[in-house]
């Protein structure tokens, strides 16, 4: 199973500075606009390589993009750097630089483990969620420093009569929606994987005729779908999109109803199978039969063959529903991406 949307958020909040026309070191204003500028290709760099993450391309398939936003976050810093002080205060070129320093930090360890999880993720639902969490925390930690940087720009501002008026240009936009768009999207992901991840167990006990896994994996599968169905009334809709959250609702009622009916259909197989085994076993252990004996082993056999027709019926229909599903699941993931996931490069 693919995973879709998993992908981390920077935001840089850019501020249209009022000012003359004078050089950087001679006019606050300049000054402000120069460090501001420093790290435009750091943040078209990083959208370029979360846009290409969010369009259902792997991150470790495109490693490339993340060294080459690496190498662009460190020319913004050279650039900061070079830029000097503002008469002789360094408060401002300093958060700068602190800033441009905690995101090299965060795309260098943090995304890597990120990209690393990326590979294990799918092998439990604990994983997933670490997964997630780990995602949502270096996004958290992204945004504290971008609102570090914004107190300082203010403070600098203030400081020397500089007029500001808040701005976002068209990169800021698709950053701060791509940012709203991940956190909605791993909240859904996650209730679908939960459901996802137990009906796989269920199969695998299923395949291995394992009868008391079987009714465990039923049990935690109704629980996980009876959650997930009351976690998405909340996330009805992004932008007035509500197809994710449909798409996700209508697996979630598949699974409930799966873990309620379908499921203890098939378990009702493997106990006449169990008892059929068990009859068979003792008919073979002895060398005559009366007539009730073998009259009765005759109508255990119609009988498993009939069960038997239908356990496969009921599971031909159950897989062919369930493959239906996860590809309008898949579907519906690429198309809400294509629709809400600002395209750039």
């Amino acid at each position: 199973m693919k995973i879709r949307f998993h992908y981390i958020f920077l935001f840089f909040c850019t501020c249209l500075l009022l000012a003359g026309g004078a050089t950087a070191q001679d006019n606050p204003g300049s000054y402000m606009t120069a460090i501001a500028n420093a790290h435009s290709d750091m943040n078209q760099k990083y959208m370029a390589y979360m846009s290409a993450v969010a369009h259902g391309r792997r991150a470790r398939k495109v490693e490339k993009l993340r060294q080459q936003t690496l190498s662009s976050i460190m020319d913004s810093k050279y650039n900061t750097t070079s830029i000097g002080n503002y008469k002789g205060d360094n408060s401002l070129r300093q958060a700068s630089v602190d800033y441009i320093q905690l995101c090299y930090n965060v795309f260098n360890e943090d995304y890597n483990k990120i990209v690393n999880m990326e590979e294990i993720a799918e092998q439990s639902i604990d994983k997933m969620e670490a997964y997630i969490l780990l995602q949502e925390k270096t996004n958290e930690k992204l945004q504290e420093a971008s609102d570090r940087m914004s107190k300082a720009s203010k403070d600098f501002a203030a400081k020397y009569n500089v007029q500001l008026v808040s701005s976002k240009d068209e990169l800021g936009e698709k950053m701060e929606k791509a940012g709203q768009l991940n956190h909605y999207t791993n909240q859904i992901f996650i209730i679908f994987f939960k459901c996802n991840f137990q009906d796989n167990q269920l199969v695998n006990n299923m395949n291995n005729n394992k009868v008391n896994d079987i009714e465990q994996s039923r049990t935690a599968l109704l629980k996980y779908a009876n959650e997930g169905l009351e976690a998405l009334k909340p996330l009805r809709t992004f932008d007035g999109d509500a197809q994710l959250s449909n798409a996700c609702r209508k697996v979630l009622e598949s699974y409930k109803k799966s873990a309620e009916t379908t499921v203890p259909q098939l378990l009702d197989f493997y106990l006449k199978k169990d008892n059929f085994e068990k009859l068979k076993k003792n008919m073979d252990s002895k060398s005559n039969h009366t007539k009730e004996e073998v009259d009765a082993y005759n109508a255990a056999v119609k009988e498993i063959n009939a069960a038997s027709a239908k356990f496969n019926q009921l599971n031909t229909n159950a897989n062919n529903s369930r493959s239906q599903l996860l590809e309008e699941w898949e579907n519906a993931q690429k198309a809400f991406g294509d629709a809400h996931m600002p395209h750039y490069k």
